[in-house]
């Protein structure tokens, strides 16, 4: 903004921030006095905390952060440039500055920009190169010297696109903008109830998050021991986001269909009488001793008073320690683990209580599982009239699934696409695709739930099928039977 300040969210410590270098990404948490390492720099966000996200730092001596000065570039000198480059011959002896010398130059912390423009200075050949040949010159040298680091705002597009650029394994290749098709197919909105099964690290789970803005309710299905939300963190919701998050297992799925679910394995209250028999049981334990000492004391009189003070002294200081260890490790494993159970049988019972209401809005898959039982065992719990959607990276297991949706009826507008993407290069006068483009975003599986009639048969589903196929087949179907 021209004549003011920026205004926007600051960077807070404890923050999961993303930093940005060009077209390469990485999260990090904000935290201070913590080293971090981003494409071969090494640097402290502590200047970085108060700022608004977006800000452009540059990297200084010591690993400090310091803001980027903007400097306007003046467009009235000309730039003496060449008709091309045919005369151009990289031979290496262009450049009079050596790499010492440019060494020399980091040590005595000169910045990037002063680094460049003695390059460019010091360079035979670069008034004789063309003005887009200059301009690309000096971008290269630029993301080769200065340490420019921009701190931004964790988004869906931002950490699907990070994830997609480093670790496109962890999320079953699923590319941002088949992410942004899943987003509008499964007409995802506040205040929806959406069913979600994903295995991409919850990275749809937390694209689903922010697009409902913490109104509504969501169920996660996982797989295993618990669910990963990995990617989930880096988005930094609030913690009423995940008031109404609810999680259940794919293990439990059948026994809820088949009415076997119950909740009586649910404790009424932590399990206090226990630890009470046990403390008491303890301190008759350790007053035993004192029964002895009486007994003892019997026999003998002057004797036992000087053991008798110094045993009193010891057995109190032991069952101090005894006491304290105990009470310690029955609230730390007792308490905290009981509580940790309680809790996680409790929000099982209320997702199993969402999900037998049998009315979500909803249904998103995309999982490294084949797609076909886990959406005809899901579609049980959505809504008639609501929209669902599956992604897989290949084609074939979603055809089997349409298949077989064909046959079991309830659905309606199925449709598998395939998202197609390419990046442009936008500059005046350069303007054209770019030559390397992502060979695949994989396929989606779209449809719309209607309610299932089940008094059809089979033979009336075979009927749909053959009225909706081109007239040329219906009629060899028909000389076939005549």
């Amino acid at each position: 903004m021209e004549g003011g300040e920026r205004t926007g969210p600051r960077i807070r410590e404890g923050d999961c921030a993303v930093l940005k270098r060009g077209d390469v990404f990485k999260a990090v948490p904000v935290l201070r006095r913590r080293k971090i390492i981003f494409e071969k720099q090494w640097f402290y966000l502590d200047n970085a905390i108060g700022h608004i996200y977006g800000t452009t730092f540059e990297v200084t001596s010591g690993g400090n952060l310091q803001l980027k000065e903007v400097v306007e570039e003046t467009t009235t000198e000309t730039k003496e440039a060449g008709a091309d480059n045919r005369n151009i011959v990289d031979d290496g002896k262009s450049q009079k500055l050596t790499h010492d010398d440019i060494k020399a130059l980091k040590d005595k912390g000169i910045k990037g920009q002063e680094i460049v423009q003695q390059l460019i200075e010091n360079s035979t050949t670069f008034r004789d190169k063309t003005e887009f040949a200059q301009d690309k010159y000096i971008k290269k040298k630029k993301k080769k010297y200065e340490a420019v680091i921009t701190i931004v705002k964790p988004s869906t597009r931002i950490l699907s696109t990070m994830y997609y650029a480093r670790e496109p394994g962890k999320i079953n290749h699923l590319r941002y903008d088949t992410l942004a098709q899943m987003l509008t197919l499964g007409n995802i909105r506040a205040g929806n109830k959406m069913i979600v099964m994903e295995t991409c690290a919850g990275l749809v789970l937390g694209a689903v998050m922010e697009r409902m803005g913490g109104y509504g309710s969501i169920i996660q299905m996982y797989p295993g021991g618990g669910p990963v939300r990995a990617a989930t963190s880096c988005f930094g919701f609030p913690k009423p986001f995940f008031d109404n998050l609810h999680e259940f297992p794919l293990s439990k799925m059948g026994s809820l269909l088949s009415g076997t679910f119950s909740t009586e394995t649910l404790p009424s209250e932590p399990e206090d009488n226990t630890l009470v028999e046990e403390e008491s049981n303890g301190l008759t334990g350790k007053k035993q001793p004192s029964l002895q000492e009486t007994e003892e004391d019997s026999t003998t009189e002057t004797a036992m008073e000087i053991n008798e003070t110094e045993e009193q002294e010891t057995m109190d200081i032991n069952a101090e320690d005894v006491e304290f260890k105990d009470i310690k490790e029955k609230e730390n494993k007792g308490n905290v683990r009981e509580k940790k159970q309680w809790e996680r049988r409790k929000k099982l019972i209320e997702a199993a209580a969402l999900l037998r209401e049998k009315n979500a809005d909803g249904l998103i898959v995309a999982s490294k599982f084949h797609p076909t039982p886990l959406l005809l065992t899901l579609l049980e719990f959505v809504a008639p009239s609501r929209p669902f959607v599956v992604y897989c990276l290949y084609k074939e297991p979603l055809l089997e699934c349409y298949t077989k949706l064909r046959e079991r009826g309830g659905v309606i507008n199925l449709k598998l696409s395939e998202t197609w993407l390419r990046n442009y290069q936008v500059l005046p006068d350069r303007s054209h695709p770019k030559l390397t483009m992502s060979g695949g975003g994989g396929y989606l599986l779209s449809g719309i739930t209607v309610v299932l009639d089940e008094g059809k048969s089979d033979t009336s589903n075979l009927e749909a099928l053959k009225m909706e196929e081109p007239s040329s087949k219906r009629c060899k179907i028909q000389d076939l039977h005549c």
